[in-house]
């Protein structure tokens, strides 16, 4: 029983991983890097970015500095930093879809290449747990239980989110088919009108010439 529920919370705690973006990437100063990321209405979302630094043990250059900022798919900002080396970043989103932060680097002469590493977790990633045993004073296995909670709920508004999207496109599937049905039968009318009219016309035409 124990292998099993050891296995079911790798399994899950794999899921977990699966929703935590750490990346690392560079950026030529004067250039700008965005990264996206899908995020349904109501999630927690927080974010940690640091320039890592090219000479270790000593000061960070000015030239490496980062101006960041986060918005959603409607254009609300929800942080904004300017020439920082690091930061972070944290909020519920309102607004469901796709989020960017996009990170600008300052030209430089000659041109400077900045190594950025940025970490990006949402829903259950997003929450502490350390916190959450140290507020609730539980055990390992009690947490793991909140975890697997936690994670399960998560999964299951995963699965209605997909479901509403997949019925908005399906609705947008059916008003596009009707209206190319209507355009499709508004053409052949159109068609019909102009092929009618030549053919009266060249009757008309004919008959002036008593042709026939």
């Amino acid at each position: 029983m124990i292998q099993r529920y050891t296995i079911f919370v790798v399994v899950i705690l794999g899921f977990l991983s699966s929703v935590a973006r750490s990346v690392r990437f560079d950026i030529q100063s004067g250039h700008t890097k965005c990264i996206a990321e899908d995020i349904k209405s109501n999630s927690m979302t927080v974010g940690k970015y640091s320039v890592v630094n090219p000479n270790e043990g000593q000061p960070m250059p000015d030239s490496h500095k980062l101006t960041v900022r986060v918005t959603s798919s409607y254009g609300n900002n929800y942080h904004y930093a300017d020439r920082v080396d690091s930061g972070n970043f944290g909020f519920t989103a309102v607004e469901a879809g796709d989020y960017m932060t996009c990170f600008w680097v300052v030209d430089h002469k000659p041109q400077k290449m900045i190594t950025v590493d940025f970490d990006w977790r949402t829903g259950v990633a997003a929450k502490d747990w350390s916190n959450v045993a140290k507020k609730g004073s539980v055990d390992v296995m009690e947490l793991e239980l909140k975890k697997l909670y936690d994670t399960i709920t998560s999964i299951h508004e995963e699965m209605s989110y997909l479901r509403e999207r997949e019925e908005e496109m399906q609705e947008l599937n059916r008003a596009t088919n009707s209206k190319m049905g209507w355009l499709t039968l508004l053409s052949l009318l159109v068609c019909s009108s102009v092929a009618g009219l030549q053919l009266w016309h060249l009757k008309s035409f004919f008959e002036k010439k008593k042709i026939i």
